[in-house]
């Protein structure tokens, strides 16, 4: 029994027995070396409840027998007894609010004991006769497994399709006993002979069926279904399996070894109906039927939950379990059944109870069972009586409304039974009217609120145990109202608005502006690119920046304070370019045109103005505008005509709608098209050729790209004719990608000009021919060598060749030009260096030559046909190398603007040209270009100019070409009559202009290495 006298005392912890785990169902087998069987009980409630248990009903008292003892709650049993502990247990829980009793938990024992018969008689029987063995199982308890030992363990005799163990009786199966089967078989029982008849073999008969199962097979929800069949016969019959009603097997059913097993596992009520096994040889067929029927153990749809009520309030329960056949409800209290009265009502699985007093309160069980098991639910009913407390629920300290508004102060205080309320205003008892009301659950009402009705309020609560209060204060503030709303606006792509929300308000009052659109909240911090909230205190203007389409819709602006709320709206219309044009089809396609329609798209609020097609194709960059007919596409046009397209071409096309706004986003691709053929009308450019080789017409062009070719089968056809006369040759090159054609013929004169064109042809016929163009057959090479070949060295690296053409009389051939060869002596004539000439030219130098080296030259003509004859070879010897010791202990003297250069004399090597005279190179700082004095001395005189610097080299020259340089002189500004200085110095400054003495002077100008 649970009650609450005071409010302030009751311990919300405090609740009847709760079960945490019930007991299950144990199979105990008696040889178990554990010798102890545990059935598990634990309960939680506050207080802890007490267990008890019970065997078949009865009351089991622990401590008047010591094999039983309890284990925080479970129940324990020592040497368990079949005889005695064998039965139905139920574990009772019960502390001060009630008792609850658990499932009911089945207690078996399992034993096999021995075979009792020592010798079994032997079997005699004919070959191909049908034999049963029969098991004779020994005394046990729970399900047994079957098997035959063939001879002696552990050879266990192997079923198929002639050999059948049946699980339910044990018996062994022999459709047709052969020769292999004499033998003892046992099932680890006494052995069984069996021998064979020297009496004949039995003949062929039909199949008998020896295992059969039951005409009705009661199948619960869920468990494994076997259903057994096997026959005998001669031939050894085959079994197979079907419903009588006509449905398929179920596809989850396994069929085992010879499909003398029939499994069906977790068993439903679809699966339920009429089986049957039949059993065929070519002698005939048998049938076995069964009826396969469903039912299941009640389990639970609908629970009952604890109840906590007021006394004098009324409780109900309802509970629901699904079971088959149909479950039967009982009702339990504290482990009784309660009493049917006026105020209880019990009916199946609902249970009531009028006006609750303190003896009603308890635990209650709904029980519902069908034959095949029982299940328990239980729920706490806790029965409350208190006086009025306030505690808990204080009116609200203060109240706000505003004028005109209306407003409910809540009086809820804990009370059991319901009390009775009154309301005071300050010290005056309210009295109810048209505008105060109190509600039944003790709450006041007062609507069209004015200023008087400000104060404070109080509750009065009632009940049999007492009288409470509660106090509380009204405030009434001035209603908001919106002085400026926003309104609607007609606005285009990319301009920035505001929508205003200007209110007047009770500025005692915090205010709160929020904005949706189009029912969803503005987020100003994630959308602030194009949404800003601006305005002071009593402002909540929307600015709305950039607008796109998007951005079209209804505008919502909300104004809360803590007394009321209210909205005002305004709708956007966005223009825009129009969107995409939809659904673009090709409806024909001719070799030049294509018929497009499509459907617009949406016009953003602006009317579309007109349409634009574009087209792509594999040749084209990216899509281009493309010719129509109409040119110019209004918006109230949704189909047209594309022109001036090239033959035999996939296109797709793609439609833009405009309008006054800007120009939109175009549409999805068509599909892919190819344009009919025609004759090609585009020639090959840039026809000409020459050139290969002997009595060779070469003739090239440049080859028609792919999306000019009008058509599939595309080729050029070749014509030509040799200048003057009237007849053409002609050649089908038939690749549309050949850009050349060369014509051999022996008789063809060298050097011919011939009239040449090319036209085109495809699927369609020939097109035209390029312009008429004059093309040289191949020519001959030159047939005789040039004569008079000389050479002379210039230098260690240079040599000079020259040669006098061949007479124009005595070779055939145009000449082109001359290529010598060179190459130093020793080395092989194919690798010779070669110089080209060209036109009449008749000498040439040759350089980057060893110096002080044998060469070998030979000069022969060519042209494009190739070379002549070579010239039989000249020799010529390069002159010795140059010094190659620069000038050395340069010294330097200046006097009276002159400046006097000395040096020592350079002796040339053995191996080196003699030294014929010493260059002078100098250069101003200022000046890019370097002058040159040439003498024979080894010294010089140069006049100067004052303040300029220069830079001086000197360097020896010889037969062999010029040797090696002194370091850079560097002779400073003179800034006196007299310097001195020598070399060799850094130098970053040029000199100036110098006027040689003793000296031979040379304009040429050359540059610094």
């Amino acid at each position: 029994l649970k009650l609450c006298y005071d409010c302030n005392a009751y311990d919300s912890s405090l609740h009847g027995p709760v079960f945490l785990q019930e007991p299950n169902s144990l199979i105990f087998p008696l040889d178990s070396e554990e010798k102890k069987v545990k059935l598990s009980c634990e309960v939680k409630g506050n207080p802890r409840p007490t267990i008890g248990w019970k065997l078949n009903g009865s009351s089991i008292d622990v401590g008047m027998d010591y094999r039983y003892s309890l284990l925080e709650g479970s129940l324990l049993i020592n040497n368990p007894n079949k005889s005695q502990d064998a039965g139905t247990y139920q574990c009772v829980a019960t502390n001060p609010f009630g008792t609850i009793v658990s499932r009911e938990a089945k207690l078996q024992f399992a034993y096999l004991e021995n075979f009792k018969t020592r010798s079994r008689s032997t079997v005699s029987v004919r070959q191909g006769q049908g034999m049963v063995l029969l098991c004779g199982p020994p005394p046990h308890s729970g399900e047994l497994t079957y098997a035959w030992i063939f001879n002696e363990y552990p050879s266990f005799v192997q079923q198929d399709s002639r050999r059948f163990v049946s699980q339910e009786t044990g018996n062994l199966y022999i459709a047709k006993v052969e020769s292999s089967d004499v033998t003892n078989s046992r099932v680890l029982g006494p052995p069984t002979p069996l021998v064979l008849r020297n009496d004949g073999v039995m003949g062929e008969y039909e199949p008998k069926i020896e295992v059969q199962f039951p005409e009705t097979v009661p199948s619960a929800k869920g468990t494994t279904v076997k259903l057994e069949c096997f026959a005998l016969g001669n031939p050894v019959p085959t079994i197979s399996w079907r419903r009588a009603d006509g449905k398929q097997l179920p596809r989850k059913a396994r069929r085992h070894r010879s499909s003398g097993l029939l499994e069906i596992p977790n068993f439903q009520q679809e699966d339920a109906g009429l089986y049957e096994c039949v059993a065929e040889n070519v002698r005939g067929r048998n049938v076995a039927r069964g009826q396969l029927t469903f039912y299941a153990q009640p389990s639970w749809t609908q629970r009952i939950s604890d109840v906590r009520a007021a006394i004098e309030e009324r409780v109900s329960w309802e509970c629901r379990a699904s079971g088959r056949p149909k479950p039967s409800y009982r009702w339990l209290k504290d482990w009784g059944a309660p009493a049917a009265t006026g105020r209880v009502q019990l009916e199946q699985g609902s249970l009531s109870i009028a006006n609750v007093s303190l003896s009603d309160a308890g635990m209650y069980q709904c029980v519902a069972e069908n034959r095949h098991g029982v299940i328990f639910a239980s729920a706490e009913l806790s029965v409350i009586a208190i006086g009025p407390d306030f505690s808990k629920t204080l009116l609200k300290k203060i109240t706000l409304v505003k004028v005109g508004g209306e407003v409910i102060i809540e009086c809820k205080p804990k009370a059991s039974p319901r009390p009775t309320y009154s309301w005071k205003k300050g010290k005056d008892i309210l009295r109810e009217n048209e505008r105060i009301t109190v509600l039944e659950d003790g709450s006041l009402r007062i609507v069209n609120v004015t200023k008087s009705d400000a104060g404070s309020y109080t509750c009065v609560a009632t009940n049999h145990f007492g009288t409470a209060s509660s106090t509380g204060s009204l405030l009434v503030k001035d209603p908001t109202r919106v002085m400026v709303s926003p309104f609607s606006m007609d606005v285009t792509v990319g301009e920035s608005i505001v929508l205003p929300c200007q209110v007047s308000h009770d500025h005692s009052l915090d205010i709160v502006f929020t904005w949706t659109f189009n029912g969803h909240l503005i987020d100003f911090e994630k959308d602030g690119d194009h949404f800003e909230r601006v305005g002071g205190d009593s402002a909540g203007d929307l600015m709305i920046r950039s607008i796109q389409l998007k951005h079209a819709g209804k505008y919502v602006c909300m104004v809360q304070t803590s007394v009321d709320k209210l909205s005002a709206a305004a709708d956007l219309i966005v223009r825009g370019p129009p969107g995409p044009p939809e659904a673009v089809t090709i409806d024909e396609v001719t070799d030049t045109t294509a018929q497009l329609s499509w459907r617009p798209g949406a016009d953003n609020h602006s009317p579309i103005t007109m349409y634009v097609v574009q087209a792509r194709t594999p040749f084209s960059v990216g899509w281009q505008a493309v010719s129509t007919v109409p040119e110019v596409i209004d918006g109230r046009t949704f189909t047209a005509t594309v022109v001036g397209l090239n033959p035999w071409v996939e296109y797709e096309f793609r439609v833009v709608a405009a309008n006054l706004i800007g120009i939109g986003e175009p549409s999805s691709p068509s599909e892919k098209r190819r344009t009919e053929e025609a004759l090609p009308e585009v020639t090959p450019a840039n026809v000409s050729g020459g050139g290969g080789s002997k009595s060779e017409l070469v003739i090239t062009w440049e080859t028609v790209p792919e999306e000019l070719q009008n058509g599939g089968g595309f080729g050029y056809v070749v014509a030509f004719r040799p200048l003057g006369t009237v007849s053409w040759m002609q050649t089908v090159v038939a690749s549309p990608d050949a850009a050349r054609y060369v014509f051999r013929n022996e008789s063809l004169p060298p050097f011919s000009p011939y009239e040449v064109k090319v036209g085109v042809y495809n699927n369609k016929g020939e097109g035209s021919f390029s312009p008429v163009t004059v093309v040289y057959s191949a020519e001959e090479e030159p047939t005789r060598a040039p004569t008079t070949v000389l050479a002379r060295s210039l230098s260690a690296s240079d040599v000079e060749v020259s040669w006098a053409p061949p007479w124009e009389n005595q070779h055939k051939g145009r000449i082109q030009g001359y290529e010598v060869r060179c190459w130093r002596h020793g080395e092989k004539e194919e690798n010779a260096k070669r110089i080209r000439t060209v036109g009449n030219q008749t000498s040439t130098r040759v350089s980057n030559l060893r110096g002080n080296a044998l060469y070998h030259l030979a000069v022969r003509a060519y042209n494009t046909a190739g070379t002549g004859p070579s010239s039989a070879a000249v020799n010529v010897t390069t002159k010795k190398p140059p010094p190659s010791q620069p000038p050395g202990n340069i010294v330097w003297n200046s006097s009276d603007s002159k400046i006097i250069l000395n040096w020592d004399q350079v002796k040339a090597l053995d191996n080196e040209s003699e030294v014929r005279g010493y260059k002078v190179l100098y250069r101003w700082n200022r000046q890019g270009s370097t002058s040159v004095i040439e003498t024979n001395k080894t010294s010089v005189e140069l006049s100067l100019p004052f303040e300029e610097d220069y830079i001086i080299e000197i360097k020896p020259f010889s037969d062999g070409g010029d040797g090696s340089s002194s370091e850079q002189i560097r002779i400073p500004k003179i800034s006196s009559k007299d310097g001195r200085g020598w070399a060799p110095v850094p130098i970053f400054q040029s000199p100036a202009p110098i006027s040689p003495q003793n000296a031979r002077f040379s304009h040429k100008k050359c540059h610094p290495q």
